[in-house]
């Protein structure tokens, strides 16, 4: 039995989320079913996170056990050619048997892209809304009000540290009905939380020890309120402490998401998968 590591890339915008669902096109549901065509087993590959309907991976993991012996090359080409040019697979690996692609992360960055509509002069008369490029809109939140980037930052900085993140977090539905699932512990630790301008975008990366269901997409959409002066960044500690959904902003658009990169401890593991007569090196 070998432990597999896979990291994969994704565009989110045709699927409806990492992970499976009857009758519609996932990324685990894909994956599976890519797997299955390679091997001829079935397994359910874990993932790092569930990424929601709509949001991108730049680095996911996930990790499965097969029964089959086969290279990690033989595996990395197979799995990109049965998967849509969408869903790629950037490395295989065989790692050590306790590894899992969610219980062993030690954390993950997320980034979050806004294309600011801000209104411009046409012909030194009239103002019109900026036109995001239809070829950047499923990779963006077209944000419809001036933002104020000081105003953002004040904002991202306030999240800093140890809290409680009640507040940004969404009721997960898979865990509703479900009377086997561990209590989700509301307490997360943020390293780095910064906005930036980039190439006419508006940019927030945030590095934790874990996220809550909709977390990024909630923080955002709020401190998208006090960058458009709706609220004031100083306000977020108190919100915070609230510890109530209803009193932070909306739910930022899934489109505008990425899953940038997913953080292990150092992996002691062999640096190929079986060899080409099917035994592990």
């Amino acid at each position: 039995m070998t432990n597999w590591k896979l990291t994969l890339a994704y565009d989110g915008t045709p699927y409806h989320g990492w992970q499976i669902q009857p009758n519609l096109p996932t990324i685990q549901g894909l994956l599976s079913d890519a797997i299955h065509r390679t091997v001829g087993e079935r397994v359910l590959p874990q993932g790092s996170g569930r990424t929601d309907a709509g949001v991108h991976a730049l680095a996911q993991v996930a990790s499965f056990i097969l029964a089959a012996p086969i290279p990690a090359a033989s595996l990395h080409r197979a799995l990109n050619r049965c998967l849509p040019p969408s869903i790629r697979v950037l490395a295989a690996e065989v790692v050590p048997p306790g590894f899992h692609a969610r219980h062993s992360a030690l954390g993950k960055t997320y980034e979050y892209r806004i294309f600011p509509l801000e209104p411009q002069t046409l012909n030194h008369e009239s103002l019109v809304e900026s036109i995001c490029p239809p070829t950047l809109a499923p990779y963006v939140w077209p944000c419809p009000w001036p933002l104020d980037l000081d105003a953002l930052k004040q904002s991202a900085a306030h999240i800093l540290g140890t809290h409680n993140f009640t507040t940004f977090a969404a009721v997960d539905p898979d865990l509703t009905h479900r009377t086997d699932s561990e209590p989700q512990i509301p307490i997360r630790t943020i390293i780095y939380s910064q906005w930036h301008a980039k190439d006419g975008l508006l940019v927030y990366r945030v590095t934790a020890n874990g996220f809550l269901h909709h977390m990024v997409r909630n923080l955002v959409g709020t401190f998208v309120q006090a960058g458009a002066r709706r609220l004031d960044p100083s306000s977020i500690p108190a919100l915070l402490a609230a510890r109530n959904r209803a009193a932070a902003g909306p739910t930022a658009p899934a489109s505008g998401l990425f899953l940038v990169s997913v953080d292990y401890p150092t992996l002691d593991h062999p640096e190929s998968g079986p060899n080409a007569t099917g035994n592990l090196p």
